[in-house]
């Protein structure tokens, strides 16, 4: 499709409480209008004040996405590449720490001309300049933007004066969709709209009006709620959209499309929807994920599991590589810290397949340790992720190497043999955020290895966050012994995948690659990771 005369903005509020899905509703509208030929991009507008998730412990905030250009984001622009063709960048991600911290270095220059500092204008026009910076690239037709948060908050304050002020520039230009819980009351055998009504009074006394209403709900809401909430809201009946728990996330585009969320979008923004939405690779997914042949038991070894939010998009690959492997994947999760050389092959003998999780710290490394010399042992598929990777190499350099002291310097820094240290230009940092190897980088695969054998081509390039790397003083040694170091950064030399060769599907990674797995593009090291599960599956 050509590109608009005007770039077009979607902005998504959310109320009666959080976590109602404005992530998977931007990203599933973003797909439909995607489909349809449109150029879309999701951005995410995030109100608290640290500058990016970086430095926020997994718990408080689920797992931190990296971008391509080294951006620290909210796992939301996770969902965002899983369902767009596009990738996100450092501007699809804006905190009120970023915004604040911008308007201050501004202050500092003397860019205000002595003038007072203030929420308004000086805070709100940093945002709408941070909204506006994906449309003005003209490589977009829709820009859909995600409030976080709830509506009332007072931190998200600001974000929504600024979407006003947006609306009323832009006119016809811009629309606002707001999600809303229509709860169903069991005593009474009701669905009640009244929280749906407070929320649009409260967004209207902030200024804004919704052009449509998406109400989630675990009921079907019928034309005479449908139309009690149009009358009551002041939107018309077409354009409140009900949204049912879905089976899983890859089903909310088919529910979205049903309802026609996307076509109603399109008229308010004065936009063509003759086009037939063409979601064949993203139907014969959700095909092959509803009709699997076989069935793998994985266990995710890691610190986090409590909140599985933590290691998000390594859920999300397992569904991508199960699917593409035509197998159901029973994730289980097992904290590390409960696992020790007595325990270990009871707690792990019934799995198919390993994988340790990437963290930081020493909480559990033993635990991750002896789950690795497991897996090793006992020939069962491994998949070690960034420190997972490491602890390969720790467990590799102690048990077949006999270094008995052999670690990472991040926990022990006295260890006379550190197997993984800190990369030379970490050693002066000081600050914590944004620090570290972020982003994509090239690597070199050798051809003969497990690692080829899945990407079928050597050069690739994957996402990182990390300080502490493979110590190639050691590198020959562990060659020597067994444990293959079959992809290197070609500027840096730096280890970024080893394997074990006399080992069925032993294979860890310094980088993520589960960010960059997608419905049509899964990540081709979890495609095989899954398969050699399945062949382990049938010899055991």
């Amino acid at each position: 499709m050509s590109k608009s005369s005007s770039t077009k903005y979607i902005f998504v509020t959310g109320g009666v409480t959080s976590s109602l899905g404005k992530g998977i509703v931007s990203a599933s509208l973003g797909k439909l209008l995607e489909a349809r030929g449109y150029s879309v991009t999701i951005q995410k507008l995030d109100p608290y004040i640290n500058v990016d998730p970086g430095t926020m412990n997994p718990y408080e905030h689920g797992e931190c996405f990296v971008t391509d250009d080294g951006a620290e984001t909210d796992l939301d622009l996770g969902h965002y590449e899983r369902f767009l063709s596009s990738t996100t960048s450092q501007a699809n991600n804006v905190t009120t720490g970023r915004i604040y911290q911008s308007v201050i270095d501004k202050e500092r220059r003397g860019d205000y001309l002595g003038k007072t500092v203030q929420v308004i204008p000086h805070i709100t026009n940093e945002i709408k300049e941070h909204i506006q910076i994906l449309g003005e690239t003209d490589q977009y037709d829709i820009v859909i933007t995600e409030i976080g948060g709830t509506v009332g908050d007072i931190e998200s304050l600001p974000f929504i004066e600024a979407v006003r002020q947006l609306r009323w520039e832009m006119d016809s230009n811009a629309i606002n969709i707001h999600l809303t819980l229509v709860p169903y009351l069991s005593a009474a055998g009701e669905l009640k709209t009244k929280p749906t009504q407070n929320s649009v009074k409260k967004l209207r006394e902030l200024g804004l009006h919704p052009d449509i209403l998406v109400c989630r709900t675990e009921h079907h809401l019928g034309s005479e709620i449908k139309r009690k909430i149009a009358q009551f809201c002041n939107v018309e009946r077409d354009a409140v959209i009900e949204s049912l728990d879905a089976e899983s996330i890859y089903h909310v585009p088919l529910l979205m499309q049903s309802e026609m969320l996307d076509k109603v979008a399109l008229r308010k923004l004065g936009l063509k929807d003759e086009t037939n939405v063409s979601l064949h690779i993203w139907n014969d997914f959700l095909s092959r994920l509803k009709n699997p042949t076989s069935e793998v038991k994985i266990a995710v070894v890691g610190k986090y599991v409590e909140l599985q939010d933590a290691y998000k998009s390594i859920a999300e690959a397992f569904i991508h590589s199960g699917a593409a492997n035509l197998c159901k994947v029973k994730v289980s999760w097992i904290q590390s810290e409960e696992i020790d050389s007595s325990n270990a092959k009871e707690k792990l003998k019934q799995f198919d397949g390993i994988l340790v999780a990437p963290g930081f710290g020493d909480r559990g490394i033993e635990g991750k340790i002896e789950a690795v010399k497991y897996a090793r042992t006992e020939k069962v598929p491994f998949f070690g992720i960034c420190l997972g990777m490491q602890c390969a190499v720790i467990e590799y350099a102690r048990n077949v190497l006999n270094l008995a002291d052999a670690h990472t310097t991040e926990i022990n820094p006295n260890t006379s043999n550190p197997v993984i240290d800190l990369m030379d230009h970490q050693k002066k940092v000081t600050d914590k955020g944004g620090t570290m190897r972020l982003g994509a980088y090239s690597c070199q695969v050798e051809e003969d290895s497990k690692a080829f054998e899945c990407y079928h081509k050597v050069n690739i390039k994957e996402r990182h966050r990390h300080r502490y790397e493979f110590n190639n003083d050691y590198k020959e040694k562990l060659e020597s012994a067994g444990m293959k170091t079959t992809g290197l950064n070609p500027e840096s030399n730096l280890v970024e995948i080893i394997e074990v060769a006399e080992h069925p599907w032993f294979v860890g990674v310094q980088f993520h690659p589960e960010y960059k797995s997608t419905v049509a593009s899964p990540q081709p090291l979890f495609v095989g990771f899954i398969d050699s599960a399945i062949n382990y599956s049938k010899q055991h």
